[in-house]
C-alpha cells in the first residue's frame, strides 16, 4: 500500500497503524449466551461502525485537524499582539520549537496529542512573527496569504472529493523528484543568503529575474503547486487509513500531518506575495 509523499504519512507512526490494522468487525459471533430476546435485538441491530470499534473516521480527522489550526492561531495572536521585539524572540523559539517537534512527532511510534497540539502553537508564534515582519514592509499580505491558503486548499479537496485529479503512481514520483530538485536550490539560495547578502533578503529569489520576472516568484509558485499536490496525497493517504479500518489514534496523525502541509503552504504563499510585492 503506498503512502504520500508527506514524511508524516510515510512514517511507522500512520504507515504501521494503516498497514496492520485488523479487519474490522461485522458481527457479533463469540458472544456469551443471551435470551431469545437479546439475540433478536441484536440481530435487528446495525453492525458496529467506525466509532464502536474504535476505527477511525473522516470527522475524527477533522475535528483534530481543526484542534491544531486552532492551536497554530492561539500562537500566531500572541506574537502578532506582543511588542515587535518580544514577538522576534517568539518567532526565534517557535521555529526551532517547531521544527524539533515536527521530528519527534513524525518519528514517535504512537501519536501524542500534547505534542503535536504543541507543535501547531509554536509553528502559530513562527507565522505570527513572520507576517508581522512581512507585513510591516508589505501592509497586507497577512489577509492575502490567509486567504490564499483556504482558496488552495479548499480548491484542491473538492479537486480531489471530484475525482479531477487523484494520488496515482506518476504524480507520486513527479512530487518527490520536484521536491528534491526544490530542496537543494533551497539550501542554494540558503548558503547564498548567508555569505553574499548583498544579492537581497531573498538571496536568488530576489536578486536573479527570468524574463523580468523575480526567480522568487517562479520558484514559488511551482511551491505552492508542489503543496497542493503534497494535499492531495494527504488526503489519499488519510481515505486509505479509513478505509482500511486504522486504529482511531491515528487521527492525531492524520491532523498532523495535514497541519505541516497546511504551515507550508501558507509560508509559501506569504513568501511568494512578499518577493512580488518587493518588486512592484
Amino acid at each position: 500500500m503506498a503512502f504520500g509523499g508527506n514524511p508524516v504519512f510515510r512514517g511507522k507512526n500512520f504507515k504501521g497503524a494503516v498497514s496492520t490494522a485488523p479487519p474490522i468487525p461485522r458481527s457479533p459471533y463469540g458472544q456469551p449466551a443471551m435470551s431469545a430476546e437479546q439475540l433478536d435485538e441484536l440481530y435487528r441491530a446495525p453492525s458496529a461502525g467506525p466509532v464502536q470499534t474504535g476505527r477511525v473516521t473522516y470527522d475524527d480527522v477533522i475535528v483534530k485537524t481543526l484542534a491544531c489550526l486552532g492551536a497554530v492561531i492561539v500562537g500566531a495572536a500572541v506574537t502578532l499582539a506582543l511588542p515587535m521585539g518580544a514577538a522576534l524572540g517568539l518567532m526565534v523559539l517557535g521555529a526551532i520549537g517547531g521544527f524539533v517537534l515536527a521530528l519527534v512527532n513524525t518519528f514517535k511510534r504512537e501519536p501524542v496529542p500534547a505534542l503535536i497540539l504543541a507543535y501547531a502553537a509554536l509553528e502559530g508564534l513562527f507565522l505570527g512573527g513572520l507576517t508581522r515582519i512581512l507585513d510591516a514592509a508589505a501592509p497586507g499580505i497577512g489577509l492575502q496569504a490567509v486567504l490564499g491558503t483556504f482558496a488552495v486548499a479548499g480548491v484542491t479537496l473538492f479537486l480531489y472529493k471530484s475525482g479531477r485529479v487523484r494520488a496515482t503512481p506518476r504524480l507520486m514520483r513527479f512530487f518527490l523528484i520536484a521536491m528534491l530538485g526544490y530542496l537543494a536550490f533551497s539550501i542554494v539560495n540558503l548558503f547564498v543568503m548567508f555569505l553574499a547578502p548583498q544579492t537581497g533578503a531573498w538571496g536568488l529569489r530576489s536578486s536573479v529575474h527570468i524574463f523580468g520576472i523575480p526567480l522568487g516568484v517562479i520558484v514559488g509558485l511551482v511551491a505552492v503547486v508542489l503543496a497542493a499536490i503534497s494535499l492531495i496525497l494527504d488526503f489519499d493517504s488519510i481515505e486509505k487509513a479509513v478505509r482500511a479500518g486504522a486504529p482511531r489514534s491515528v487521527s492525531w496523525t492524520a491532523a498532523f500531518g495535514l497541519t505541516v502541509t497546511l504551515v507550508w503552504l501558507y509560508t509559501e504563499i506569504l513568501r511568494l506575495l512578499a518577493i512580488f510585492n518587493s518588486n512592484d
